[in-house]
């Protein structure tokens, strides 16, 4: 056991240049990496706000679970999948210019994603991801290749697991985006039908929904703002967002992401809450 919560340990203090404590890692990490390993599930959804660190939790979690555990793990990211700048400057022509903006439902090649699960399911090898570069807001060129059978799924992604809005919800303006750039709901009725439709089709593929919960929403600028400043492209084209961009860039993001907030508490599996620290105040099974 020591061996295992030193591992983790270090693998914390190597991602987040932090070092939690021993009694830390086996409150609040060993239950979930329990949970994970003994449960009969063989595919599990994380959901969760921008720059909680989502990635760089489920990482930890997967390279522990691979190397005590004995199970290979799958991990998909759901950003990879986004549509690239020619296809979103289509949609955004088709249907509502800030479809421009990765992030909402409908900026994902979701048929592609499904096209790799179904490999999973039915053990076809190599499963071939594609890898989305943020800081020129475009597909790469480059590809991962998994050429090894793998035992568990996990998909993340910070809409992950999010049911359709109601409308009362839904046209209830919250910032300046959705009163200024979408007056008439066009945006927001496109991406809550997507919502409704092929995100709940992927969703319901699932065994476990894990969410990772914010104590607040302020705290998503502030962790977006800081991983802005750490993203590293090997594109020279490659462009950091401004401070004042980052604020509208998360408006896109902040109608899902409360409604989640308060709509995921009671259905997730597992409700992970996060203080702006990055570290775990509560876990909870539901």
């Amino acid at each position: 056991m020591s061996t295992l919560i030193d591992y983790i340990q270090k693998e914390i203090h190597t991602t987040y240049n932090k070092k939690f404590s021993k009694k830390y890692i086996e409150d609040k990490l060993l239950p979930i990496i329990n949970y994970i390993c003994f449960s009969k599930s063989k595919k599990f959804l994380f959901g969760g706000s921008q720059g909680i660190g989502k990635s760089s939790f489920i990482n930890i979690i997967s390279k522990t679970i691979e190397k005590f555990y004995d199970k290979k793990i799958l991990f998909l990211s759901l950003d990879n999948y986004y549509l690239s700048k020619k296809q979103r400057l289509v949609l955004s022509k088709e249907k509502h210019n800030l479809l421009m903006t990765r992030g909402v439902p409908g900026t994902h090649n979701i048929e592609k994603l499904l096209k790799n699960i179904k490999k999973f399911d039915q053990g076809k090898y190599p499963i071939t991801i594609p890898l989305f570069d943020k800081l020129i807001d475009d597909q790469s060129k480059s590809k991962k290749i998994i050429k090894t059978k793998c035992d568990i799924l996990f998909l993340e992604g910070w809409c992950c697991g999010s049911k359709e809005i109601p409308k009362k919800i839904l046209y209830k303006n919250i910032n300046n985006l959705e009163k200024i750039d979408d007056p008439k709901n066009q945006w927001r009725n496109f991406y809550n039908h997507k919502l409704k439709t092929e995100y709940k089709k992927l969703f319901k593929l699932f065994d476990e929904l894990i969410f990772l919960k914010t104590s607040s929403f302020d705290n998503v600028y502030k962790w977006r703002l800081k991983q802005e400043k750490t993203n590293k492209s090997k594109n020279r084209k490659s462009k950091k967002m401004s401070a004042n961009e980052i604020k509208v860039f998360v408006q896109h993001y902040e109608k899902i992401t409360k409604w989640m907030m308060k709509d995921l508490n009671k259905k997730a599996e597992i409700v992970i809450k996060f203080e702006k620290n990055h570290k775990i105040s509560s876990i909870k099974f539901n």
